[in-house]
């Protein structure tokens, strides 16, 4: 994969970035150091991303905290007899997926057809789609990779799902969705999730697998633990009704409430094969999930670290209490919270943490800063922690994985 003046933040203008580049097809071969990308070359342990190559913004991904949370994840799924489908639509970077795969992950999660068709072309042997599809133009052609052999299942939740699957004549393979009042997808009701489910074993050529859903729109442990509970009735009913498979997937799962999937979920009164999805542990955030991740609740199963950063310059001081530094909603994620100053540069190379120093808002391409008790300078940087990982991978095609000192060792490639 070249890299030149058409990749954000990378600063060759005569010429192409040197360093390694990791885009090729995911592996799940057998497991390698580190995060099975590149540790050695012209950019490991060479190259800074303060020593002149890149420019700012820049977004980066810290090589060892991603090692950590792919390998801390890997173990909580193990100790609970939970397989792992981390959702793709986090990063979208073959190299961070060949990395959960190489761990131990027993497939991948995707939320769209066209993040389904490139994890297909990447050599990913299973896939769940995560969402419902209708398309004909996609049925036929989930239709046509099963049949050779691709093992993807997606999510029904309506008698015109399943007519519009059994329409290609198969074969396809379904899970029927448990949704929640005010929630996404997925029925409302255990009589409906029984209807759908009947409608599928009336339907020729498609397959139900098992039942799904997602809890972590959900706000409270009381209503995760009530919804997640259904599920398990659901599953039960269905199995009940000789509807499901011997061995049933059951699946749920965000980065908020994996640990109440896992905790209602074992009370499964069937044989069931139980999958876990949560996608954002990859990179876990400053923010968003922070605050919300189930280790704050159980320590020892811990920790996630945040492994994502974005550094952007100081541009302007133009009055008391304010600065602007060039970052903006082209670059940073801000749907689930504004970016969080972690510490700053200063032009000489000194660091200090940046305490007094908070977001107010985000133009296209502009960060206010209210500064409070310290002084910015223009040209310093400032090191971000970023809320909500989702929204921030799919902000750059290239990312500079550095090691603890800030040297490059590899850079991502984002397929979005």
């Amino acid at each position: 994969m070249t890299i030149d003046w058409r990749s954000k933040g990378f600063w060759q203008p005569e010429g192409t970035f040197s360093g390694p580049v990791s885009s090729g097809p995911v592996s799940s071969g057998p497991a390698s150091s580190g995060l099975g990308i590149s540790g050695a070359g012209a950019g490991a342990g060479q190259l800074g991303i303060f020593d002149g190559g890149f420019t700012w913004p820049l977004m980066v991904v810290r090589g060892t905290a991603v090692e950590a949370n792919i390998a801390t994840m890997a173990g909580y799924c193990r100790r609970h007899g939970f397989d792992f489908a981390p959702h793709a639509k986090t990063t979208m970077a073959p190299a961070l997926l060949t990395a959960q795969l190489r761990a131990g992950a027993w497939g991948m999660t995707v939320a769209t057809p066209n993040q389904a068709l490139v994890l297909r072309r990447l050599g990913v042997d299973r896939v769940l789609i995560a969402n419902q599809v209708l398309d004909p133009t996609v049925l036929r052609w989930l239709a046509a990779e099963t049949a050779a052999g691709w093992e993807v299942w997606f999510q029904v939740d309506s008698p015109a799902g399943v007519e519009a699957a059994a329409a290609t004549g198969g074969p396809l393979r379904v899970l029927v969705e448990l949704g929640h009042p005010g929630g996404r997808t997925g029925v409302r009701d255990l009589d409906q999730l029984e209807a759908v489910a009947r409608a599928v074993a009336a339907a020729p050529g498609v397959e139900l697998s098992g039942v799904t859903g997602y809890e972590g729109q959900l706000q409270n442990q009381p209503d995760v633990d009530a919804y997640l509970d259904r599920l398990v009735d659901g599953t039960a009913r269905l199995a009940s009704a000789g509807l499901l498979p011997a061995r049933p997937i059951v699946s749920a799962g965000g980065s908020a409430w994996f640990d109440r999937v896992t905790d209602r979920l074992a009370r499964l009164g069937v044989p069931a094969q139980l999958i876990l999805r949560s996608g954002a542990s990859l990179t876990h955030d400053d923010g968003f999930y922070r605050e919300r991740t189930p280790f704050n609740r159980e320590p020892a199963e811990g920790p996630l670290t945040a492994a994502v950063e974005i550094w952007a310059q100081v541009l302007s001081a133009p009055e008391p209490g304010l600065a602007l530094a060039g970052m903006g909603k082209r670059d940073a994620p801000f749907d689930e919270g504004l970016p969080i100053p972690q510490e700053i540069r200063r032009i000489d190379g000194t660091l200090e943490p940046a305490t007094g120093l908070t977001v107010t808002k985000l133009n296209d391409h502009h960060t206010y800063l209210a500064v409070d008790g310290l002084t910015l300078t223009p040209g310093d940087l400032i090191r971000f922690g970023i809320s909500h990982p989702c929204t921030a991978f799919d902000k750059w095609r290239q990312i500079p994985v550095v090691d603890d000192s800030h040297h490059v060792v590899d850079v991502l490639h984002t397929l979005f």
